[in-house]
């Protein structure tokens, strides 16, 4: 009768120490992933009946950079990892969670480095900053996938997931013009943070459609927010108040209830189109009620999944191919939310 492989048997076909089979057989963490692949490559030509199969060797640890929940988009991001988490969890990942002030980029970037040292993975969903792309190529260049979420950071390596931020703005012209009809009119655009790539490709979209098919609609003002739901507000009812001509709002960030009730406090409610993103409890509210008029969503839950199977394919944990980690758009009325 055979003998039966054993754990030292393993260490000595991987090339590798007794303990390093150890710790990788019994989850303890520690061992690069080469090492780890060596290991239960050996494990498996040896038929050895502790062997694992590779994908639930080790629990994969994510940190994922999101703003403060007070951000309704940020707010449900956060719900969806915290779902995932508690879900099935099929590819063993484990995602924790750091709230980052959106206006201090380089204690992101300090942040990031540090945790993406102690980390498997980063997802961040925030502004690009050149200080906090450098953070990022570090976790890069240290063989770790870097997962930049609904909006691009201009970072070497790194693996966008989230819609095609050029075509939901330009959905959010088309949606404007037809909305404004053959009178068309002037429009206010605010963005939340100007410097969001995601935001700037969103306003590049809007701009290019009204000019290549509603000529009679144009951009008046654009505004920045910061990403102040109160302060997206009173821009707004500044702006009615100058401006009588303004017969559209295009929202891109938070604010979405603070312009309603400027529009309300005007008695513009129902005279000015009004079209945000983001399909949150209190918008979906809004829309229903008439106060928004449109709201092109693009599902945090869909990202958040997406984001882990790109981080599970970056690790083998799942078929190499994935598809498209551009993820889908779609647009809510009244009659449809």
């Amino acid at each position: 009768m055979a003998r039966k492989a054993t754990a030292d048997d393993v260490a000595r076909a991987a090339g590798v120490s007794a303990s390093t089979v150890d710790r990788v057989l019994n989850n303890r963490g520690g061992v690069s992933e080469i090492k780890e692949r060596q290991v239960f490559a050996a494990a498996r030509r040896l038929k050895l009946d502790r062997a694992l199969d590779p994908r639930d060797a080790r629990t994969l640890r994510v940190a994922a950079f999101l703003q403060p929940p007070a951000n309704p988009f940020h707010a449900a991001l956060t719900t969806a990892v915290q779902a995932a988490n508690r879900g099935p969890d099929p590819f063993n990942i484990q995602t924790r969670i750091f709230h980052v002030e959106p206006s201090r980029p380089q204690q992101t970037a300090q942040r990031v480095q540090a945790a993406g040292a102690q980390h498997d993975a980063v997802i961040i969903c925030v502004a690009h900053d050149d200080a906090l792309a450098r953070a990022l190529e570090v976790v890069t260049d240290m063989g770790k996938p870097v997962i930049t979420l609904a909006t691009d950071i201009r970072c070497r390596g790194a693996i966008y997931v989230g819609p095609d931020n050029l075509r939901s703005g330009r959905l959010a012209g088309e949606l404007m013009g037809r909305f404004l009809g053959a009178q068309g009119g002037e429009i206010i655009l605010i963005a939340g943070l100007l410097s969001m790539i995601g935001q700037q490709e969103r306003r590049d979209g809007f701009q290019a459609v009204l000019g290549e098919r509603f000529p009679q609609c144009r951009v008046a003002e654009v505004f920045e927010s910061h990403e102040d739901s109160a302060r997206a507000g009173d821009l707004v009812y500044r702006a009615l108040r100058r401006n009588p001509l303004i017969r559209g709002i295009y929202n891109e960030s938070a604010g979405a209830g603070a312009v309603a009730d400027a529009l309300q406090r005007l008695g513009h409610q129902g005279k000015v189109t009004f079209i945000t993103h983001e399909l949150t409890r209190k918008r979906r509210q809004l829309l229903q009620a008439g106060a928004i008029d449109a709201i092109i969503d693009q599902n945090p839950s869909a990202e958040i999944d997406t984001a882990i199977r790109a981080i599970a394919a970056f690790y083998r944990r799942t078929a190499a191919d994935t598809g498209s980690t551009v993820t889908p758009v779609n647009v809510f009325l009244r009659e449809n939310c």
